[in-house]
Parts: C-alpha cells; sequence; structure tokens
C-alpha cells in the first residue's frame, strides 16, 4: 500500500487489488481514525479526506501506511446477503460460455453459487462493482459497446459483476436481467448495494 497527497484535504492509498481495497475500507469505517471525514473506495485506490483542522496530511499518510492488511485480509462477510433475483437470458450469456469453456448452465451455476461484496459504487447512481465473482467468469468487456443497455441488466466484465441501475451505454456482458431497483430515492438509502453490501444472485425464471 502507498499513501500519496491529494490536495491539501486528502490522501490517496493505492492498493494492490480490489479485495484488498475493500477490506481496508471496511477497517477504516469501523475505526475511522481522527480527523477523517470521508473514505470512497475504487478499484485499486481509496481516498481519504480529512479535516486540516484535526489531522496535517504527513501525519495521516504515516499512520494509513502503517496499517497491516494481512489481518483484514478477509473481512467477515454479512450474515444476510442481499439477494438478487435473475432471470438469466442475457444477450451474451453463450458469448460468457464459449469464452470460459463452459455450458450456459454451468456459467448461471458459478455465477449465482459466488458469493460478492460491493467493494464500490460509480459510474452512475446505485452501479456497484461487486467482487468476490468466479475467476472463471472473467471475461473482458465487449470490444464495442453497446449504445443502450436496459436499467436491470445483470452483467459481468473483468473481475466484477453489476447490475445497471438504468438505461445507460455499456460494454459489459449481459447474463440476464432483473426487476431489484438498484437506485431509488424513495428509500432512506437510495442505493441497494453500498459498499461492503454482502450480495448473492438467484436464477429464476420469466415472470416469476
Amino acid at each position: 500500500m502507498r499513501a500519496l497527497p491529494y490536495g491539501d484535504r486528502a490522501v490517496l492509498l493505492e492498493l494492490a487489488d480490489a479485495e484488498a481495497v475493500a477490506a481496508l475500507a471496511a477497517a477504516l469505517l469501523d475505526g475511522r481514525p481522527d480527523g477523517v471525514e470521508e473514505i470512497v473506495p475504487a478499484a485499486r485506490t481509496i481516498l481519504v479526506r480529512f479535516d486540516p483542522r484535526r489531522v496535517t496530511a504527513s501525519h495521516l499518510a504515516e499512520r494509513l501506511a502503517r496499517i497491516n492488511l494481512a489481518p483484514i485480509a478477509e473481512p467477515a462477510r454479512a450474515a444476510d446477503p442481499v439477494v438478487i433475483p435473475v432471470v438469466y437470458d442475457g444477450a451474451d450469456l453463450e458469448d460468457v460460455a464459449r469464452l470460459a469453456d463452459l455450458s450456459v448452465d454451468a456459467v448461471v451455476q458459478r455465477h449465482t453459487a459466488a458469493r460478492y461484496r460491493c467493494g464500490f459504487c460509480g459510474f452512475a447512481p446505485g452501479f456497484s462493482y461487486l467482487i468476490g465473482g468466479d475467476p472463471v467468469l472473467r471475461v473482458p468487456r465487449l470490444d464495442e459497446p453497446r449504445a443502450q443497455v436496459p436499467a436491470g441488466s445483470v452483467a459481468i466484465a473483468g473481475e466484477f459483476s453489476a447490475v445497471y441501475p438504468v438505461a445507460s451505454p455499456g460494454g459489459w456482458r449481459l447474463l440476464g436481467r432483473t426487476d431489484a431497483r438498484m437506485w431509488d430515492l424513495a428509500r432512506a438509502s437510495p442505493a441497494l448495494l453500498p459498499p461492503g453490501t454482502a450480495v448473492r444472485f438467484e436464477a429464476i425464471r420469466a415472470g416469476a
């Protein structure tokens, strides 16, 4: 891990991978260092915003750089994950099966058997990058993104799974669709899957 200055009110932490980011972000949220105001995880970094009246950038960077990641490499999983029901009829399901050298049924089985955790959010409100998927299903993005991906599309790209919260352009490979609402301003917490949330997918039949 490297701790780098990021302006006069933040420190940027660079880590090895999304799993390390998720683990450290959870640890920092559980025991927020004095003076820290906001923790923003991403794919390989965590932005730590602080109050300069309470802590200096150099002191905070030194403290963060000394954190031993080994004890938090496997953060505790939530006992009750959010279950996302999915109709697995996506436009790219057969291509994913071909790329992974699996049958379509095996792709669905592996995608539903994995236990995910939201590492971070981005791209659009409610778009949660889910880590912890089966390594066999790590397939590349589309060579040419689609101009329009329907809201509720369940997709994979590289090490991540996600659900598109709204209709938008996108280059991820589509496995299926869900009626679960990823973003709802009527909820106390609009994002269904904020960082740290445990998630699993469940296969259902169309119309169920």
